[in-house]
């Protein structure tokens, strides 16, 4: 089960929230990228970022100059992860809505130095982008990974929202001669597109080309 705490309880739409560890597990890894949300210089910053999890810890990556990254580790952060299913489309104006999933994500991020973490980490965000790569391009190099910033995010606090179905609108509205219901969002991969300067003769991997 998730946790249950004043930043994740839900005061609102209560029915949407989903208290099941499942859910959560399920909304990050149908996600290529997050958004970070952190205090910089005392102003609010919302980065977006890739991202990767393994079991209970969230990997971020960027450039160890990054001031989003280094304002991560001065303090609490905050990140989200939304997908667009649909709009739902109500007889009123105010029942409008959006069919989504949800999941937003409180703590102190981990800078996370041990050499062998952080490579395990840069895996596991490449796959999360791209499943089947990281055995077929070449590992990064110490210069590379000296370079790069890597944080650890757990999963303890954590709270996930799903709305799905048609619209719930007024009872009296009903009865209106207007067309409602929902027009749903599909996202689809597209046909893969050369490098320009690929060297001839090389296929498109299977890791690429099944995956639409």
């Amino acid at each position: 089960m998730l946790s249950t705490t004043l930043r994740t309880t839900l005061n609102r739409a209560k029915d949407r929230a989903r208290t099941d560890r499942a859910d959560l597990y399920a909304v990050l890894d149908a996600g290529l990228i997050c958004h970070l949300g952190v205090v910089a210089g005392g102003h609010p910053m919302v980065i977006p970022t890739a991202y990767g999890r393994r079991d209970d810890l969230l990997y971020l990556h960027g450039s160890t100059g990054a001031t989003s990254l280094r304002a991560a580790l001065d303090g609490p952060v905050c990140v989200t992860v939304t997908h667009l299913d649909g709009i739902v489309l109500a007889r009123s104006a105010f029942h409008h809505s959006a069919n989504y999933r949800s999941a937003m994500i409180y703590g102190t991020a981990r800078h996370v130095e041990d050499f062998d973490e952080r490579l395990d980490a840069l895996r596991v965000i490449t796959e999360q982008l791209a499943p089947g790569r990281w055995e077929t391009v070449r590992p990064p190099t110490r210069r590379e990974i000296a370079a790069t910033a890597v944080l650890a995010l757990p999963l303890d606090e954590a709270s996930v929202k799903v709305r799905q179905g048609p619209p719930i609108d007024d009872e009296e509205d009903y009865d209106l001669p207007i067309w409602a219901g929902v027009l749903p969002l599909t996202v689809g991969w597209g046909a893969p597109v050369p490098d320009p300067r690929l060297a001839a003769g090389i296929a498109v991997p299977a890791h690429v080309r099944d995956r639409g």
